[in-house]
């Protein structure tokens, strides 16, 4: 079976358990959100995809085989992460060519011209690189190497609101010509919420959602209003989070608007994925 399948895997440093019983499937040419608070699970999970660490117990496999320790299954996919995995004193040049060596279908002059259009120097040595520097070098490498499955764990990280900008839209333009499965691991919910087709949601280390992102925010609404109006209209609503500002109250509820037959006084708005990440993910 292709994809990236995670069964019942358990991950645990000391008394830590970073991630529990996870099970879950990302499917062939998706984009997928993997969201949770800091210390949820995420780079654990990426981690233990990608080889860097070894479950403790459960399996993974890509495309059908093994994870563990195995070539050709890691040679399917990509892991960007915080740390940058090359010689410091290594050129930018250096390290594309280098990458071929490991990933044959590394495009080299894909990358050179995205170099181009991030303005990044390929003579400059790694670790002459600023944060947001480094981040848009190791993006050029996920979007380069052409593997099935690419992991983006914060590939935004330092990066201006420019860069992110053209971030976005040359993941867009990559997935449309060579369609692939990619996760993107990320804070800027409200950023990546456009492009994201299915969301998966960690919290303490347990999958708490998985659905696509279109079907999770038609399930909800939110309400506006003065509080004594919405407090009268949610009762024995599926509440799931309220904000107030003084006599004002917005109300996040689960359900359909329609159906509950909001007063004319209230304001009804769609679902926010961000407002519902925050909401989901709330101790």
């Amino acid at each position: 079976m292709n994809g990236i399948q995670v069964k019942n895997v358990t991950k645990r440093f000391g008394d830590i358990c970073a991630i529990d019983d996870v099970s879950l499937c990302f499917e062939e040419n998706k984009i997928y959100g993997l969201l949770g608070r800091n210390g949820a699970g995420k780079t654990t999970l990426l981690n233990a995809i990608s080889n860097r660490i070894f479950p403790d117990q459960g399996e993974i496999h890509v495309n059908g085989l093994l994870a563990t320790e195995n070539d050709k299954a890691q040679q399917l996919l990509y892991l960007m992460s915080e740390k940058t995995l090359y010689p410091e004193r290594m050129k930018i040049r250096e390290a594309f060519r280098w990458t071929k060596n490991y990933y044959p279908d590394f495009d080299l002059d894909y990358a050179e011209s995205l170099a181009d259009k991030f303005q990044l120097d390929t003579t400059k040595r790694i670790r002459a690189l600023s944060t947001g520097y480094s981040s848009i070098f190791k993006i050029i490498l996920a979007l380069s190497v052409n593997t099935p499955y690419v992991l983006l764990d914060e590939p935004v990280l330092g990066l201006d609101a420019n860069h992110r900008d053209l971030f976005y839209k040359i993941l867009i333009e990559k997935y449309s010509s060579n369609p692939c499965t990619i996760v993107i691991s990320t804070h800027l919910i409200e950023e990546v919420s456009g492009i994201i087709e299915d969301i998966v949601i960690i919290k303490q280390g347990k999958i708490i959602c998985r659905e696509s992102c279109e079907s999770l925010l038609a399930k909800g609404y939110t309400v506006s209003g003065k509080a004594s109006l919405v407090d009268a209209f949610i009762e024995g609503k599926k509440v799931i989070g309220i904000d107030a500002l003084g006599g004002l109250k917005t109300a996040y509820i689960m359900g359909l608007p329609a159906a509950d037959q909001v007063p004319a006084e209230l304001e009804v708005t769609s679902l926010d994925l961000q407002k519902l990440f925050i909401q989901l993910t709330n101790s």
